[in-house]
């Protein structure tokens, strides 16, 4: 007997009358009567637990949280700089300072100082309707031709700095005319014998001069201009900038006086010395030095050695000399040696120091810098969270004794907060370079703290004389330029995960945290 034949194929016949489609529509009606026939409740209750799910599944999703988390906190960031515009325009529009409590303006050069600073920030957080006002004054009223003296540094930094990055950004040349305006007019500065630049400069009669009292300019002053004259230099094509501020950087690094790579906080103008030697600071009046010797080994595309090893033997030096752990907790800081005698005092303004050393790792520089930077990003946290207002002192104090119950103590001069960026500064390169969120949530609770004990409800943020007082933080009455030109941008660029928004292998921040771009090799 055979057995029955195998088909290998199902066979399906659809009627040409459409029978399929028929059917599929008398679903969709069927479906549709049965909810029709529930009641209000019970319809209500399946929607209600359709969008549970549906926020349940999101809220868990990491990505998306993470994302969220993100937009909240540049959105709060906007918002910050946009309540601290406020009070800027409102109460001191065209002027250098806003002085939030008084709600009045303060002025140190007349040149619209926070406005100028604040440019290329608010490029960043795509205020476009803040920036295009802020555009019209430089146009219109920002002039240079002012019989005033201006801190050549100072001036350096915020306005030549500022104006430089934001012609990069842009791309509009009334900024860089701008930049070469104060640019030529602060050259002055370097006629001296020594060709170590005066620290006063007056820009509308072409003088320059030392303070009254010392004829000392400071060592970070004239070793922290060099990354915009120089980029002025090759905008231009006329080399006079980068000559006069590389002279200075040349006989800086043959100087006698420095101890193991650390330099005195004092160079004569006369003689082209330094001056107060034995005493050496990562603080006020020697650290940008140090930064600027890395930056301008980056930006001028790593080609220049004796910068190079300026930087690394610094490092090596401030290992050696200034760096102890606290007791109790262990906390890596940097301190002062005056003299032969270390003294565990360390400003806020060394905060700095993390960042610039994970930069310099990211750029090939030893694995032990980044270590470092890691141990001393740890301390500058703790110099906010040891505190009860959450915000750190200007200078602190650490404890080396046995026995000690706190690691950070603050004498009562030194417990004035500015709203510094220093640490945000170093947060954002360690986020950037280790993507460990940590530092993000570091910086998010900083944040709040500024909000909490140095916002001004009429417009503006104050610096604070007490941290240590959460009840009365005794405002100072002062915003300075820095907080819109460097606070609020870097907690911006922290808080963003993206990270070609300022690519740090395409840029190098000047220490006023204006961005300037790193030349091309062929360069």
């Amino acid at each position: 007997m055979l057995p029955p034949s195998r088909r290998d194929f199902v066979s399906l016949t659809l009627s040409e009358s459409g029978s399929y489609t028929d059917s599929k529509q008398w679903h969709r009606q069927s479906c549709w009567r049965k909810w029709k026939q529930l009641s209000r409740l019970q319809r209500s209750l399946i929607l209600f637990t359709l969008m549970l799910l549906l926020v349940c599944g999101i809220a868990t999703s990491p990505t998306l949280i993470g994302h969220w988390r993100g937009e909240i906190r540049l959105e709060a960031v906007r918002e910050a700089f946009r309540h601290a515009w406020k009070g800027y325009k409102n109460f001191a529009w065209g002027h250098d300072e806003l002085k939030p409590i008084s709600k009045s303006h303060g002025e140190w050069f007349g040149l619209g100082l926070t406005l100028i600073d604040a440019l290329d920030t608010m490029w960043i957080l795509g205020l476009k309707e803040e920036f295009a006002e802020a555009r019209e004054w430089v146009a219109r009223a920002l002039s240079f031709d002012k019989n005033v003296d201006v801190n050549l540094f100072e001036s350096t930094i915020r306005i030549l700095g500022g104006l430089l990055s934001t012609y990069h950004l842009t791309g509009d040349s009334l900024f860089l005319e701008k930049a070469k305006d104060i640019g030529s007019r602060l050259m002055p500065a370097f006629n001296t014998a020594s060709k170590i630049p005066y620290s006063d400069v007056n820009i509308g009669k072409g003088t320059a001069h030392p303070p009254q009292w010392t004829s000392d300019s400071t060592v970070a002053e004239v070793t922290s201009i060099q990354l915009e004259f120089r980029e002025l230099s090759r905008l231009t094509g006329d080399p006079k900038y980068k000559l006069a501020v590389m002279e200075v950087m040349k006989q800086v690094h043959k100087l006698d006086g420095k101890q193991d790579g650390l330099v005195p906080m004092f160079i004569n103008t006369n003689n082209g010395l330094f001056t107060h030697q034995g005493i050496y600071t990562l603080g006020a009046r020697a650290d940008s030095y140090y930064e600027y010797l890395l930056k301008q080994w980056i930006q001028g595309g790593k080609t220049e050695n004796e910068l190079l090893d300026d930087y690394l033997l610094a490092v090596e030096g401030v290992k050696k000399n200034l760096l102890k752990k606290s007791t109790p907790s262990g906390l890596t800081f940097v301190g002062e040696l005056s003299h032969g005698y270390f003294s565990p005092k360390m400003d806020h303004l060394v905060c700095f120091l993390p960042g610039t050393l994970a930069l310099g790792a990211h750029f090939g520089l030893p694995a032990d810098h980044m270590e470092l930077a890691k141990q001393l990003m740890e301390t500058c946290y703790q110099m906010y969270a040891q505190m009860e207002t959450g915000l750190s002192p200007e200078i602190a104090h650490f404890n080396m004794h046995e026995g000690s119950t706190q690691d950070v103590e603050v004498k009562i001069a030194d417990r004035h907060n500015l709203l510094r960026p220093e640490t945000v500064e170093s947060l954002f390169y360690m986020y950037r370079f280790t993507k460990d969120k940590k530092y993000q949530q570091w910086g998010w609770e900083i944040l709040q703290n500024f909000n909490k004990y140095t916002r001004v409800p009429t417009g503006g943020y104050t610096s604070i004389n007490n941290v240590r007082d959460p009840a009365n933080p005794n405002p100072r009455d002062k915003m300075e330029s820095f907080f819109l030109g460097e606070t609020l941008k870097y907690f911006y660029l922290l808080f963003s995960n993206d990270p070609n928004l300022i690519s740090l292998d395409k840029y190098i921040f000047n220490t006023e945290a204006h961005p300037l771009p790193i030349w091309p090799q062929s360069e």
